[in-house]
């Protein structure tokens, strides 16, 4: 087993639908639980586990015949729901390869589809892992063998069914363009995409999935991943963490180049790029995650493809998701390719919409892309705890449903909580949240709410139409007010209105009304009520068997016309209808 020193480890991007799995695979294969320690159980940040070889080697026993060149694989765990195709994208564009996970037994999801889009997008080799086949019904469990010889102890009513879930998937996978054949029976991996069925609660199949990752690295990428150690290192910023004894601290995953202690880094920050001197290198065990590793290794320098924990000074405000180079020469040459970097964010701002604030430039954009899927605008969005200037910024929103704060995993400052917490300084509605589906979920539900409570205030404000008849033998006082039965005869009849003829000549103002002696604010067509009129006198603006309508003003037709009218009983359009049509005769233009 030899290894060439020119070979990075091959960055290996792990995607796919929510709950397929991904995320157990990483932990089956290191031996961890970070699936449990996971907000949702979803990830939610692009978290970076170094598998060296000889791990892989003792996971897959056919792999010692073979000549390995790669030092490891190192895998990025991508979040999984709809939302993140950003941050997914930014994987793609970094991965050298990847695995798209697949449960075998609910097949393709719009995020399997979504994934295979950006990993054709970016010209990504892959690997099908079709996971959870001991779910299929019947399975018997033969735990950590290879697929194949655990498939052979299978019955043969077992066996068909894995063969059709698998054309499925084949099938499906055509229809995408896509040739593709379970790994054992593909012949040549250029052409066709290799499927490894598997499972990562049993650990059937996992030798084999790493065997086919090596293979894919070793014939088709060395070119790819040859570089020259002396070369200056180049990485992502994964998160910003306050490690005690060291300050701020960069959790990186170094893509190319070497990084050694003592190295001039340019860092972006929220206020412009910074230079900076790598103090100490901490690099976490092999089979853990850097977003969750608690004792890291001391090292003088790491070469790519690495997670490394980097401390430094000014590291303060440093900006998840962005690069971090080592400066090798002109200063402004590596600030600058930081700033194009850094201009590419994919964050689309409009004129008027919600604030956003949250910890990582990959979850902005992951925000933003869902906001802009569901129409809702973004206004301002930042990395950073969220500050007195955001509310206020908030504040001055004269739309309801943008005087918002949807606030990502970010803390909020002290004096800007105790603002929030006063109804009274602040109208700005704030949401928090460590997942974010459930965030814009949560946002889109009090929008609809909102919105539904604002059309009944309105519909509550707006004069509806009505049309009484005066009843006989029902004249309980002829003026000061004048107090009549009447008979709805259609629409809602409600107090605080104008009575007008039929003729459009006006008859006084309806002040209140009862039912069974008992005040009441408004009645439905076909009661038989008593009110009372002022400004009338029976006999002069109204006499019994009149029939009057409510007297709408012209403002209030058009919201009705325009804005309400599908909300409205067919009946009570018919009344709109006949006030309109009198109100037009000496006006056809009126209230249009």
């Amino acid at each position: 087993m030899s290894k060439k020193q020119n070979i990075r480890t091959p960055i290996v991007c792990v995607l796919g639908h929510v709950d397929h799995g991904k995320t157990s695979l990483l932990d089956r294969i290191r031996g961890s639980s970070v699936v449990s320690s996971e907000d949702g159980a979803i990830t939610q940040h692009i978290g970076a586990t170094i598998v060296p070889i000889d791990a892989i080697v003792r996971m897959s026993a056919a792999m010692e015949k073979m000549s390995l060149t790669v030092p490891g694989l190192l895998f990025i765990d991508t979040p999984g729901h709809h939302a993140f195709t950003t941050l997914r994208a930014r994987g793609g564009a970094l991965a050298d390869m990847a695995i798209v996970v697949v449960d075998i037994n609910q097949g393709f999801q719009p995020q399997t589809i979504e994934a295979l889009q950006i990993l054709r997008n970016f010209r990504t080799p892959f690997v099908v892992a079709a996971t959870k086949i001991d779910r299929l019904h019947g399975w018997r469990v033969h735990k950590d063998e290879p697929f194949l010889k655990t498939f052979e102890k299978q019955n043969d009513r077992v066996k068909e069914l894995l063969e059709t879930k698998m054309y499925e998937i084949v099938g499906k996978l055509s229809d995408m363009d896509f040739s593709c054949e379970r790994f054992d029976r593909v012949s040549d991996f250029r052409r066709n995409l290799a499927i490894v069925p598997l499972s990562a609660h049993t650990g059937e199949g996992i030798g084999e999935l790493l065997m086919v990752m090596v293979g894919l690295a070793q014939r088709y990428m060395e070119d790819k991943l040859e570089m020259s150690v002396d070369g200056p290192g180049t990485g992502t910023i994964l998160e910003v963490k306050e490690e005690r004894g060291l300050g701020p601290t960069l959790d990186v995953i170094l893509y190319d180049g070497t990084l050694s202690v003592g190295d001039e880094l340019a860092v972006a920050r929220q206020d412009g790029i910074t230079f900076t001197k790598v103090r100490a290198l901490l690099k976490p065990r092999p089979m853990t995650e850097i977003l969750v590793e608690d004792r890291f290794e001391r090292v003088k320098s790491v070469t790519a493809a690495a997670g490394i924990k980097v401390s430094a000074p000014n590291l303060e405000g440093a900006i998840a998701g962005s690069p971090v180079r080592v400066v090798r020469g002109d200063h402004e040459e590596v600030a600058e390719k930081i700033r194009k970097e850094m201009e590419e964010i994919n964050v689309t701002l409009s004129p008027e919409g919600v604030i956003i604030k949250a910890d990582t430039i990959g979850a902005l954009e992951a925000i933003c892309k869902e906001l802009d899927g569901k129409e809702i605008g973004v206004m301002k969005a930042e990395v950073g705890p969220v500050s007195k200037h955001d509310l206020i910024d908030a504040e001055t929103i004269k739309n309801p449903y943008y005087r918002v704060l949807i606030c990502f995993n970010t803390p909020i400052l002290p004096d800007v909580a105790d603002m929030i917490k006063d109804p009274a300084y602040t109208h700005v509605k704030v949401f928090e949240g460590r997942v974010i589906y459930q965030l814009v979920d949560n946002y889109l539900e009090w929008k609809d709410e909102l919105k539904r409570k604002l059309e009944q205030q309105k519909f509550e404000q707006i004069i509806m139409p009505a049309k009484l008849r005066v009843l006989p033998h029902c004249v309980f006082r002829q003026s000061n007010p004048a107090v009549v039965g009447v008979r709805i005869l259609g629409g809602k009849l409600r107090t605080d209105v104008n009575l007008i003829q039929t003729d459009g000549k006006k008859v006084g103002h309806l002040k209140s009304m009862q039912l069974n002696q008992e005040n009441i604010r408004e009645a439905e067509a076909g009661s038989e009520v008593a009110i009372s009129i002022e400004g009338a006198t029976v006999g002069r603006q109204l006499n019994v068997e009149d029939d009057l309508f409510v007297d709408i003003p012209e403002r209030h037709v058009k919201v009705l016309e325009k804005e309400m009218l599908s909300h409205i009983p067919v009946a009570t359009q018919e009344i709109l209808g006949e006030f309109t049509t009198m109100k037009r005769r000496s006006n056809p233009f009126w209230g249009k």
